[in-house]
């Protein structure tokens, strides 16, 4: 029995309970409402869920439908064989062999790097792709525009500076507004040069921003398609490859709201089925012989009608519980179908369902205040909406969300206002 994000009972996909799961995670970011959606998809489908959480009162670690926790540190940049162990060392304390699930793009890439490693086919269930290297090179920035520029797959332009003097003939002689974003997944946990995505409006913010970079920073600068004149657009799926023929799941829908604004991962976005996107990334996934879950933005430049990818996550996406058809499906419970040997179903594209991030959604309402939306509303009202935090049947995982986000606001007022307020008058 299936339960809904309200806590009532349904009759939808049943999973092998036998088969437990593992939520993995590189890196440390406790407050990630997809990890949390992962633990109640296959939660609510009776599979015990474990995961790596940073500590006991995270949001992830907090929910009802957590089986177990395992505290174990990591950056990502660790030895091969220091992961392997650790990963061994969760295997065994699970007991049986568990369906992985990576939400991030430096946890997928090392899992594919160390599917040859002696045992961990044993101890988990997982896509593989024939090259391991693909994951790392879809997730980087340069990688993915260079396997589309050799397989003609619309991408926006891209330069990567070596060096400051390249990022000052950019400012010189390039092209504004540009977008920039870091360069490899790893770098931006141990030391990025952009936090996130941003976009700069003129030679002189670009100039700027460089005064605090290395000399050799690790970005990109990628062509800004105008936000007049663009639509942006998501593809979530699990793509098991053409040896398994029906047990895919794809979903397409758009992004209605960003943070940061027009730049950002999804803060609101509504499903919405794109046939013409569809058919785009199956070619895409085929022709580089990629499987496993992907997260995968496209932004439709309505100037030549050409959808262009920004970014290929080879992992689960934060928003993913946007899709969930109407036999219950999604990307995640896709996967563990698949990989326990049980058929995928299909069902009813959920037209028009929407998924809302409460927290960074709110700043983003207020930043498109009077402006377009990012993509295509379907028409309507929502038949139903996902919120990315916040559920009744598992409320727990709100609140440390709530605190996490408080704490820099309260900071701030500590050191500003509380010293003001003691001041005699």
């Amino acid at each position: 029995m299936l339960l809904d994000a309200h806590g009532s009972a349904r009759n939808r996909v049943e999973l092998d309970r036998s088969v437990p799961a593992l939520l993995l995670k590189l890196g440390n970011y406790p407050l990630h409402h997809g990890g949390v959606g992962v633990v109640r998809s296959l939660g609510r489908c009776g599979v015990d869920v474990y995961a790596v959480t940073e500590g006991r009162f995270t949001p992830a670690a907090l929910s009802r439908h957590l089986h177990g926790r395992f505290s174990w540190p990591t950056t990502g940049s660790e030895d091969p064989a220091e992961l392997a162990e650790g990963l061994h060392g969760i295997a065994k304390a699970i007991g049986r062999p568990a369906v992985l699930v990576t939400t991030d793009d430096e946890a997928a890439a090392v899992v594919s790097e160390l599917a040859d490693e002696p045992g961990l086919a044993d101890d988990f269930l997982f896509p593989r792709c024939a090259d391991p290297g693909l994951p790392r090179r879809v997730a980087s920035k340069e990688g993915l525009f260079r396997l589309c520029s050799a397989h003609g797959i619309p991408t926006p332009m891209t330069v990567f500076p070596e060096n400051l003097a390249d990022v000052e003939e950019y400012a010189a002689t390039g092209a504004f507004p540009v977008v920039v974003k870091s360069r490899d997944p790893f770098e931006r946990h141990r030391h990025p040069t952009v936090r996130s995505s941003t976009v700069v409006e003129t030679p002189d913010r670009l100039r700027a921003m460089a005064l605090d970079w290395d000399d050799v920073p690790s970005l990109i600068l990628q062509e800004y398609v105008p936000r007049e004149t663009a639509e942006d657009w998501v593809v979530h799926a699990w793509w098991p490859g053409p040896d398994a023929p029906g047990q895919e799941a794809l979903f397409t829908g758009v992004k209605l709201r960003s943070w940061p604004p027009h730049a950002g991962f999804t803060t609101a976005g509504r499903a919405r089925w794109n046939d013409e996107l569809a058919d785009h990334a199956r070619r895409l996934f085929d022709t580089v012989g990629f499987r496993g879950i992907a997260d995968l933005d496209w932004r439709r430049d309505l100037r030549d009608g050409r959808y262009k990818l920004v970014d290929f996550n080879p992992r689960v996406g934060a928003q993913f519980r946007l899709f969930e058809d109407e036999a219950g499906l999604d990307v995640v419970r896709a996967q563990h179908l698949a990989l326990t040997g049980r058929p995928v179903p299909h069902a009813r594209f959920p037209e028009g369902r929407a998924f809302v991030v409460e927290d960074f959604d709110y700043a983003a309402r207020v930043a498109y205040r009077g402006d377009r939306t990012d993509g295509p509303a379907p028409d309507g009202r929502p038949p139903s909406t996902e919120h990315g935090w916040f559920a009744l049947d598992d409320p727990l995982p709100f609140l440390p969300m709530l605190v996490g986000r408080a704490s820099p606001v309260l900071q701030r007022f500590t050191r500003t206002w509380v010293p003001r307020l003691r001041k005699p008058r």
